[in-house]
């Protein structure tokens, strides 16, 4: 069975993060150990969770580029946001639940070994190493985002590439995470209250509950089977009615089947005049313009009949705003 071939850039950034992750865990987990700080072990969890991730992440990559077979004829890219739900839930459970209940652990029992000195070193070496990796995650938003014509705050929000979405968010929180625990760790130092390395421990524990929740989110809606945007799937259609053939476009439905697989059904309204061969050749000049605009539609179905009286595209769901005054990108939302 040939490999599946995953997208270069989105692996090389998820494998970055992955190696950093995995470096910063052990050094936190000795850190925590030594110190005794609930902030470090905290942190510690915190970067286990994100080369779990990160795995779960490499794995959806591979696994969505499955090509179509006969039992799965649209292809495996929904699986990729399986996989990257996972991912999201462990964030949930393995870190945020941790961190969290340590936290409250320390604030009520206040245990410490008093050595602080190790945390500084492990918390800045760990900063510069998250800071290059989520560096590496900025210039791929960046970059796609400059290509569609979009701000890379909607570019995220939007993008069906849920994996390079998912590294982005928890390189900036480690980053967070990293900042909280130095925080906490300083003030438990200078007060000699332990309170404040276990309330860090715990807003540590509910950053990661937010981008869990975030990324949990996005995979259910592009699971569920969720549309291209508004101004995409208007295009498409503006496409498919400036066919000499076609008298309207009645019914339009769009829909995600991975982060590079889009699926097209029309309810095409033909002239009346037009012949069986006409309609023929109209549905392979449609296939072929939306193909060269939009390599990422990789499935147009037509139904050649009547369309419903008032139905018009663009009426199902709400309304996305405008994705920028450039060319979108078809494969991202």
């Amino acid at each position: 069975m040939a490999q599946p071939e995953v997208r270069t850039e989105s692996a090389g950034t998820v494998v970055v993060a992955g190696a950093a992750n995995l470096a910063i865990a052990a050094a936190k987990l000795v850190a925590g150990l030594i110190s005794g700080s609930a902030a470090m072990l905290s942190e510690a969890a915190h970067s286990v969770a994100d080369t779990t991730t990160e795995v779960l992440l490499f794995t959806a990559l591979r696994r969505g580029a499955r090509p179509a077979d006969a039992r799965h004829p649209f292809g495996y890219g929904k699986e990729s946001y399986v996989w990257a739900f996972f991912a999201a839930l462990f964030t949930f459970v393995g870190g945020a639940g941790f961190a969290i209940t340590h936290g409250i652990t320390t604030i009520l029992v206040h245990e410490h070994s008093g050595n602080f000195v190790i945390s500084y070193v492990v918390l800045a070496v760990s900063f510069v190493i998250e800071a290059i990796s989520l560096a590496r995650a900025l210039r791929q938003v960046r970059r796609e985002s400059k290509r569609w014509g979009t701000t890379p705050r909607r570019f995220l929000r939007l993008t069906a590439d849920t994996t390079v979405k998912a590294v982005f968010l928890e390189d900036s929180a480690a980053l967070i995470g990293l900042l909280l625990a130095g925080c906490g760790v300083a003030l438990s130092e200078l007060t000699g209250d332990e309170l404040w390395d276990g309330i860090a421990s715990v807003l540590i524990g509910l950053l990661l509950l937010v981008v869990a929740a975030i990324l949990a989110y996005s995979n259910l809606s592009l699971l569920v089977g969720r549309a291209v945007p508004e101004r995409l799937q208007h295009e498409i259609e503006r496409s498919l009615a400036g066919l000499p053939e076609v008298d309207r476009v009645g019914m339009l439905f769009t829909m995600q089947l991975g982060p590079e697989d889009i699926l097209v059904a029309a309810k095409v309204d033909f002239h009346d005049e037009a012949t069986g061969a006409d309609i023929e050749a109209a549905a392979d000049e449609a296939e072929r313009r939306l193909r060269q605009r939009y390599p990422e539609v990789r499935y147009l179905f037509l139904d050649p009949t009547d369309s419903m009286p008032g139905a018009t595209a663009g009426t199902y769901g709400e309304p996305e705003p405008p994705i920028g005054d450039g060319p979108v990108d078809p494969g991202r939302r």
